[in-house]
């Protein structure tokens, strides 16, 4: 694709700034529009192919920017149909694990492979999109993982964990205007809070308590609303707004 992998807009090198440097960095629209993207080829994946297929592999890496910015997702090289993986005489999605910090942690455990474990993996790559942090990060030890770290700032400590760069947009019209200041950080905060509720919400440790992909498209989809909701029409009366 035109314009690479996802994790080379969210973690570029000096070498890939170098070689392409139309490379910058996301703004928080470009973010939930390749959420959107994504969750929607699962959403496909899952519940609207003849027969349901598994990515099994959901990474930055795998999700690709064409020209217009558009997310496709890509590399099924792990992939499994579901009735395969549901037959108990089929024994191909043994072996099957994903890759470290995207794959979900009951396939540690032996468990087959399920739309849930996908989900696991896409609630770890949106909390990345916010936050700019790999799952590997070295400051996840111990009992500390990226999931727990957006978990324990809800909500009134997201603003605290995500990428510095989204609260540093700005826009010449809202900057020029304390009101619609204001009003535009009101809107990026709730937006950012509510990414970060469905990241954790897919990457429960128990399967069952995961959201159900299409309901991520929804829910995502209401942010994204959210963000482009008209700003408030300012009427002058008597010298006064």
């Amino acid at each position: 694709m035109p314009n690479g992998s996802l994790d080379k807009w969210l973690h570029p090198t000096l070498e890939i700034e170098e070689e392409q440097p139309e490379i910058q960095n996301l703004t928080l629209l470009q973010r939930i529009n390749i959420a959107i993207d994504v969750a929607s080829a699962i959403d496909y994946l899952h519940y609207r192919c003849h027969e349901p297929i598994l990515h099994c592999d959901l990474k930055p890496s795998n999700v690709l920017l064409d020209d217009d910015m558009i997310a496709h997702v890509g590399d099924f090289g792990m992939a499994r149909f579901l009735p395969e993986v549901s037959n108990p005489n089929q024994s191909s999605s043994v072996g099957v694990r994903g890759t470290i910090g995207y794959a979900a942690p009951e396939y540690g455990l032996g468990s087959k492979v399920s739309t849930n474990g996908d989900v696991y993996s896409y609630g770890i790559l949106l909390l990345e999109m916010v936050t700019r942090k790999r799952p590997t990060d070295l400051m996840f030890e111990g009992g500390l993982n990226l999931h727990n770290f957006a978990r324990m700032a809800l909500p009134d400590q997201v603003m605290d964990i995500v990428d510095p760069v989204l609260l540093n947009e700005v826009e010449e019209v809202a900057a020029t205007n304390r009101i619609l200041l204001q009003e535009r950080d009101i809107k990026r905060k709730e937006c950012l809070i509510s990414m970060v509720r469905v990241g954790v919400a897919c990457s429960m440790e128990i399967p069952q308590d995961r959201m159900n992909i299409t309901n991520v498209v929804h829910e995502l989809q209401e942010v994204k609303n959210i963000l482009l909701q008209p700003r408030t029409v300012l009427i002058r009366q008597g010298g006064k707004i």
